[in-house]
Parts: C-alpha cells; structure tokens; sequence
C-alpha cells in the first residue's frame, strides 16, 4: 500500500486476519479522510466486511496497524473501544437491526440514551435527524410497522444521531430495490458529508459504490486502490 495521505482520519496498514485455516486478511490497507465517501468492494468472501469489522474495532486483526485520529487501536481496551464505537463510529448494516420494541424515534434516540443524554434531549435531537432522513412521519411507529426502505433511513438516522466521525455501511441496501435503496443512497451520503463525516461503504453494487469518491477493491483478503474514471 502506498503511503496514505497527509490528514487521514483512519489508517490501516498490512492487516492480516485468519479464521481457523481460513485467510480473511492477508496485507490489506486503507485510509480515509474526513467527509470521504470510500466504498469497499469486492466479491462474497473476498474479506471487505473482515476488513470493515476490523477497521471499526469489533474484530481485532492477528496483525498490522490500524490508526483512529492518529491513535494506535491496538493500545486501547475493549472499553475504550466500545466507547469509541458509541460516540465516534455509526453503523449501517443490511437489514437495519432496529430493535422492535421500541418506536421509531426510540431506536434513533438509543445510541444518544447509552451515552447518558436525557430522554427528552435525546428525542428532540431523533427527531431532527429523522426530519433530515424524510421519516420523522414514522417518529411514533414500531419497525414492524413501516416499509424497508423507510426502516433503513431509520437505521441511518441512529447512526447519525451522535454525530459520528466515521460511519461504517456494511451493504446498506442489500435488501431494498433499487428505487429505495437509491434514495437511501442519496440521503445517506447528503447527510454524512453535511457533517464531514467520512462514510466506509461496504457493497458488491457498482450503482451503490457510484456515490462515493474512491474505491478500493478487495480480493483474496488484499486490497487495491482504484482510479475513478470521469
């Protein structure tokens, strides 16, 4: 990997990960800076969602170097990484992993819950994400009540809600049609770059990585850079 730019936010540098006699990883790298759209790419089992877990925290590599605003991840605990993924990192998966008990503007409001912030404090501020989102029409609805689409821009309001530096999409629109996961796509991207949050975006979709700024490509656990062609 070529060195990564002056003022990346998060760096990762000769990652190798293995599961068992299985190679995840096997010297992957990959910056990123603040407000940048970068898309992960790649075919099933080719180690894009590995490489995400590990730059997010969740899954420690058996060895390189991931850096977080200059801080080396390995030197942290699993407390200060959890606390990390609670106010600096939001997360976008396929299925929005809404929890069904709550309502709408509750599961927005979670994550502003966890770190201590008044229910109320922490609704008015769901609500204004979800306004952003076009679904604060939902506030009061559960999950099971409302379409896909609308529950995906639910999950990326609550990703959005502590305003994140990072957020991590794991293939957000894996299971949406094309019509709603644009929109997603579209609002996802309009709202992160709002805050200059930096987006790592998992996807084997070249229509969903179309909306980022640069690509990078993983194949047998190893990554490419690749040009985008104007």
């Amino acid at each position: 990997m070529t060195p990564p730019p002056a003022g990346s936010l998060l760096v990762a540098t000769d990652l190798r990960k293995a599961y068992g006699p299985t190679t995840a990883l096997d010297g992957a790298g990959f910056s990123i800076h603040p407000g940048e759209v970068v898309a992960v790419m790649g075919p099933s089992g080719s180690g894009k969602s590995t490489l995400l877990h590990c730059l997010a925290g969740i899954v420690p590599p058996d060895s390189g170097s991931i850096t977080y605003n200059g801080r080396e991840m390995a030197t942290m605990n699993d407390a200060q990484r959890s606390a990390l993924r609670r106010s600096d990192f939001g997360f976008v998966f396929q299925f929005g992993q809404l929890v069904p008990e709550l309502t709408c503007v509750e599961n927005v409001a979670l994550p502003l819950r966890l770190n201590g912030v008044s229910r109320k404090e922490a609704e008015r501020t769901a609500l204004s994400w979800m306004a952003r989102l076009e679904v604060d029409d939902l506030a009061r609805k559960r999950p099971g009540e409302v379409s896909g689409g609308q529950g995906q821009r639910v999950a990326v309001a609550r990703a959005l809600v502590t305003g994140p530096r990072v957020l991590f999409a794991d293939e957000p629109t894996g299971a949406l049609d094309s019509l709603n996961g644009e929109r997603v796509m579209e609002l996802l991207t309009e709202a992160a770059r709002s805050t200059n949050a930096a987006v790592v975006l998992v996807t084997h979709e070249a229509r969903v990585a179309a909306y980022s700024d640069r690509e990078i490509v993983v194949r047998d656990g190893k990554s490419r850079d690749m040009e985008r062609v104007i």
